[in-house]
């Protein structure tokens, strides 16, 4: 029914399109009552507003993208980074949004696993590090104490560790020039941002 709402009328706002009979109807019967219903519609509606890309998409794509969020029960307020709807330019249906969950929303889905202990990552300043051993995944670091200086300080790179409950425990060290090869490898906003010097996406807007 969306396709076919989107299809009628590629010019229909996406207010007129989600406050639509047909698409409230259909929200309603998949979220299971009218108050979890209206709360989707405006917040959805509402991060769509604020995105100027997005009123450019397929409204059915970001419906799709929405209820996805929905079902992790995770808030579609950039914001507040639990997911993004990103755009994406597809060869037969034009813009489309595509649902990227969001680092703090990893953090919200393992923290209501009750699995960890411990959840943490810290970006690592220039003279911090003193060594990363990768085969044992021990790290040693000598923090700047001053934490205004700190947040002026280079960033070199980036720790994140977790632990189980059980114990089990697992960390990592990427220098900043291995993430940034992984974002220009695995994000097409990124490496649209570097090609064309626009500061679209997060991680140009802020790499950390």
């Amino acid at each position: 029914m969306a396709n076919q709402v989107t299809k009628t009328n590629n010019q229909i706002t996406f207010s007129a399109f989600m406050t639509s009979n047909a698409i409230t109807n259909r929200v309603q019967s998949i979220l299971g009552d009218e108050k979890t219903s209206k709360r989707f519609v405006s917040s959805i509606i509402s991060a769509v507003s604020n995105n100027p890309q997005l009123k450019e998409c397929d409204n059915a794509s970001i419906l799709s993208g929405a209820l996805l969020g929905e079902s992790l029960n995770l808030s579609p307020s950039p914001q507040l980074g639990n997911y993004y709807l990103v755009p994406f330019r597809d060869k037969e249906r034009g813009m489309i949004a595509t649902f990227q969950l969001g680092y703090k929303g990893y953090i919200q889905l393992a923290i209501r696993s009750g699995q960890y202990k411990k959840l943490n990552v810290l970006a690592i300043k220039e003279g911090e590090l003193i060594n990363y051993d990768p085969l044992n995944e021990e790290i040693e670091v000598k923090l700047i104490e001053n934490e205004i200086e700190r947040e002026k300080a280079k960033t070199i790179g980036y720790y994140a560790m977790f632990e189980y409950v059980n114990g089990f425990r697992k960390t990592m060290y990427w220098s900043k020039e291995k993430m940034e090869a992984h974002a220009l490898k695995y994000s097409q906003g990124y490496r649209s941002d570097k090609q064309k010097k626009t500061a679209y996406t997060f991680w140009t807007k802020d790499f950390d």
